[in-house]
This record gives structure tokens, C-alpha cells and sequence, in this order.
């Protein structure tokens, strides 16, 4: 057996815990720590990470630049080459199959508010397909097509 010295030694659970409000000799007895009265010493008491003790917010002092678009943008359903290949390679989608918006949301593969689809050209496609979308990017379009399959935008 070795030798057990004072530095081995190892506090139970707990019992190196501070106990707050248990007496005047704690230190943080009385009020425990919370002062008298206001805003901090009530329960429930908290304020948003942001406030800053009442001066006016810097997201209210520095002034809005830039454009912010009003279109919604919720309705617009994106779908990359990856997920399209996912989709022929579980035989949720036939090769040659002319997909639309509508077989999509069938196949729960987008959002079935959505009212409009954009291809991206993340990842691989190795299956021919024939794709109507309302907007596709140019290395969609070249992938597509280097697969055997066409992309209409309509």
C-alpha cells in the first residue's frame, strides 16, 4: 500500500459548498446578500442580458443601416443536389423522374407551406433527373446536367 499524504486527500460532495443566508456569521445572512428592497431583491428578479441599468440600450443608440427586406421569405423552400441524391437513393424518387415542387412536399422532403424552390449545388448527383424549380444556381445546373438530367426554371 503507498503512502497517503494530506494532498490525496479529497473533500466528501457538498462539503466545500459555502452555505448562503444561514446567519449573521455567514457573511450573507439577513437579506442574503440582496440588499434592502428594489428591483434585485424582490423574487423573480432578473433583467435581460442587454439592460444597462437604465441608459439608453446601444441597440437603440446606434443608428439602422442597410436593407432589410420585407419579402417572406418562409415560403421559399431550398433543396441541395445532396438531398435529391438521398432521395434516388432510397427509392423515394425514380431516375428520369420529373421532379416539381408539389412531389417534394409529397415526400415531406420540403416544408408544405412552401410556394416556391430553389436548387443548390451542395454535393453530388449521380442520377438523371428532370427538375422545374423557381430558381437554381449555376453550379446546380452544371451538375444536373454533367448526371444526364435537365433543370427548368419556371
Amino acid at each position: 500500500m503507498s503512502n497517503v499524504g494530506l494532498s490525496d486527500l479529497k473533500a466528501r460532495n457538498g462539503i466545500d459548498k459555502k452555505a448562503i443566508g444561514r446567519g449573521i456569521g455567514s457573511g450573507c445572512g439577513k437579506t442574503s446578500s440582496y440588499g434592502h428592497k428594489g428591483g434585485k431583491a424582490r423574487s423573480g428578479r432578473g433583467k435581460v442580458k442587454w439592460f444597462e441599468g437604465g441608459q439608453m440600450p446601444i441597440y437603440r443608440r446606434l443608428p439602422k443601416r442597410g436593407f432589410v427586406s420585407k419579402a417572406d421569405k418562409s415560403c421559399i423552400a431550398c433543396i441541395n443536389l445532396i438531398d435529391l441524391q438521398r432521395l434516388c437513393d432510397a427509392k423515394i424518387i425514380a431516375a428520369g423522374q420529373e421532379i416539381n415542387l408539389e412531389i417534394l412536399k409529397n415526400v415531406h422532403a420540403v416544408k408544405s407551406g412552401a410556394c416556391t424552390l430553389r436548387l443548390l449545388g451542395k454535393g453530388e448527383l449521380k442520377t438523371p433527373l428532370n427538375i422545374t424549380v423557381g430558381y437554381a444556381t449555376d453550379s446546380a445546373m452544371k451538375a444536373v446536367e454533367a448526371a444526364g438530367g435537365k433543370v427548368q426554371i419556371a
